[in-house]
């Protein structure tokens, strides 16, 4: 029987796994890690510092070094993490390029009893198979673009849809962003480019290619992370478009919720508002921030929307999107959850007609 498995027999039967083991150090793990791994490191990111740079000068003497660096680490993860699992325990183990440190574990693992198994070529085939994946995955499916101008409910239908047992695809959650110059969130910082495409690749490898995706429309970049052209082209030359519409006041009524943590932090609100003084104006960019810092936050939504948002959005949207012009409208009276529900159901029995 083969102790290791390559990345294409580790992907088909990543359920089948009990863990997936992620054995290099914290920092490495934190950048970007198989989805679902949890991290034991067989050296830190100090000790992988000390190891790495004494290697350039003695090899022989790096390899003792890490040895036992490797030797005291995996000793204790099996008296801690690893002491509550049974023989019949089946994790995948893999490191960075499925090496020494991995293969450590791995036969430690072994020896006790365990059904390891070592993932071959590591995190380096691993983010190979996303990237690979990244470029296919996205032209298997049947996409329902929402389109609509800046306070619409667009993520909120997202959500209303999956509540009725559709199908979607929330870009913004999985960027941990809301896609405008205002879009960090308070209490998330956004993942790196890399952890973003794994969220990616693992929330398309789970979608049902045949039944339809909603989808929010976007841009190429939500915040700092960027969006796979494939998915991006798939969207705009093939995705099935629709304009969802909702009055200005209840629009600014969502923008007031969704953006509610800025009254506690008129300043940051202002600095974000700093990067819009080069496409509107020093002069209309401070009246905005005078609005922000006396508290009139619904007359600066208003007046956001009207003046920079819906402008320029609605034009980049028609663009990008030439069936715009003989889309369908999906009428949504607010914010509120009946009227989000009933918007969902009857974008749903569009789906299905």
């Amino acid at each position: 029987m083969s102790y290791t498995v390559n990345i294409t027999d580790a992907v088909a039967e990543l359920d089948r796994f009990d863990a997936i083991v992620d054995v290099r150090s914290p920092a490495e793990f934190a950048e970007d890690h198989m989805p679902g791994a949890i991290n034991w490191p067989v050296l830190d990111d100090q000790e992988r510092h000390d190891v790495g740079l004494l290697y350039a000068t003695s090899p022989f003497e790096a390899r003792k070094l890490g040895s036992a660096m490797v030797a005291r680490n995996i000793a204790r993860h099996l008296e801690t993490s690893a002491a509550v699992f049974p023989k019949t325990w089946r994790p995948l183990v893999y490191c960075w390029r499925g090496g020494q440190r991995s293969g450590s574990m791995h036969w430690f693992l072994g020896q006790i009893g365990f059904r390891s198994r070592q993932l071959v070529g590591g995190y380096k085939a691993y983010r190979s198979q996303v990237r690979e994946d990244l470029d296919a995955l996205p032209g298997r499916f049947n996409y329902r673009v929402l389109c609509g101008l800046t306070g619409c409910g667009k993520t909120r239908l997202l959500q209303a849809v999956a509540a009725e047992g559709g199908q979607m695809l929330d870009l913004e959650a999985l960027a941990a962003h809301r896609g405008s110059v205002l879009g960090n969130l308070p209490d998330q910082a956004q993942p790196t480019q890399k952890t973003f495409d794994s969220r990616l690749w693992a929330a398309l490898r789970d979608l049902d290619p045949t039944r339809p995706v909603f989808v929010e429309s976007e841009s190429r970049k939500i915040g700092r992370v960027t969006l796979p052209i494939a998915l991006l082209a798939a969207l705009r030359d093939r995705g099935q478009p629709l304009w969802v519409a909702m009055p200005e006041p209840a629009r600014i009524e969502l923008l007031l919720q969704d953006y509610a943590h800025f009254a506690g932090d008129a300043e940051g609100f202002c600095r974000a508002l700093d990067s819009l003084v080069e496409l509107r104006g020093r002069a209309r960019v401070a009246q905005w921030q005078a609005q922000a810092r006396a508290g009139d936050w619904a007359d600066v939504f208003g007046a956001l929307i009207r003046e920079h948002y819906d402008p320029g959005y609605e034009a980049s949207l028609r663009r990008h999107f030439p069936a715009l012009q003989t889309a369908a409208t999906l009428a949504v009276a607010d914010g509120s959850p009946p009227s989000l529900r009933a918007a969902a159901l009857q974008l749903l029995g569009q789906a299905t007609a």
